[in-house]
């Protein structure tokens, strides 16, 4: 038996409102929100009295999926550094294909967003470049290009 397709990543968050609102600029659709408790919360995480808001968002061509979580209880706790650089053990990056990555870039900005390098072009396929957004989660964004 195999996989039969990647249903989501999750990004734990600590401004759920701030979140949805990042990456519903970037272009994905609100699918929905709840609260999350109880009982087999708890013994998936591991963790004792937890408590989430979460929501879920769904990229345009409804493929991809990313769910946005914010602790309640117990509280998020930080994984090391604050803006730790692309080379940091763990989830590196979340990448998006779009239209046209100047505008894209402006308009995230305008959100908090900060490039954490350059945008940068690889040879004649691709303009890339990494933001840092919510949480200090990293987004990729690729601009393909002819």
């Amino acid at each position: 038996m195999t996989i039969q397709q990647m249903h989501h990543v999750s990004v734990v968050v600590d401004d759920l409102g701030e979140a949805v609102a990042f990456f519903a600029e970037l272009g994905m659709e609100l699918e929905g929100e709840a609260p999350v408790e109880g009982p087999w919360v708890d013994r998936v995480n591991g963790l004792d009295g937890v408590r989430v808001d979460i929501a879920m968002m769904r990229t345009p061509d409804g493929h991809g999926r990313l769910e946005l979580t914010r602790f309640r209880s117990p509280a998020a706790v930080g994984a090391g550094a604050d803006n730790p650089p692309p080379n940091t053990l763990g989830l590196r990056s979340v990448m998006f294909a779009v239209d046209d990555i100047d505008a894209t870039v402006a308009r995230m900005r305008a959100h908090g967003a900060e490039l954490v390098g350059e945008l940068e072009q690889y040879e004649d396929v691709y303009r890339l470049c990494y933001l840092r957004g919510p949480a200090g989660v990293i987004v990729a964004l690729a601009e393909e290009l002819g």
